[in-house]
């Protein structure tokens, strides 16, 4: 993934955590897309202030990530539902002929992905 989609997403999630001085830096930089050297001139600080401020910004976020393990959650949800989905699927296929075996597996696999998916 992309620094700049996985900062955005871990911002999405985590931005709340940073300080109100840290949230502005991120925004200009991340989103608005301005350099470290636009951002220091419009707030009058130094490159290097910017850059500190942005790199323990960018470490409470990873942290946070790596801590509360959210985003990696959510991914796997989203992975389980598209599994699910193929099955549900595969199933409404089979639904139509009633004597293949092959839809009792595929509901018992749903229903073991949904179990799954509720922890």
């Amino acid at each position: 993934m992309d620094k700049t989609v996985r900062m955005a997403l871990l911002f999405d999630y985590y931005g709340d955590l940073l300080t109100d001085k840290q949230r502005e830096y991120f925004d200009l930089y991340y989103r608005d897309d301005l350099s470290l050297s636009e951002i220091a001139e419009n707030e009058g600080v130094s490159r290097q202030a910017v850059r500190d401020m942005l790199v323990r910004a960018e470490g409470i976020l990873e942290d946070t990530e790596r801590k509360t393990g959210c985003i990696a959650r959510h991914d796997r949800l989203l992975d389980q539902i598209r599994q699910a989905e193929a099955y549900i699927s595969a199933i409404a296929r089979l639904a139509s002929s009633p004597d293949s075996a092959e839809l009792p597996e595929l509901c018992g696999k749903t229903y073991d992905l949904l179990q799954e998916m509720k922890l």
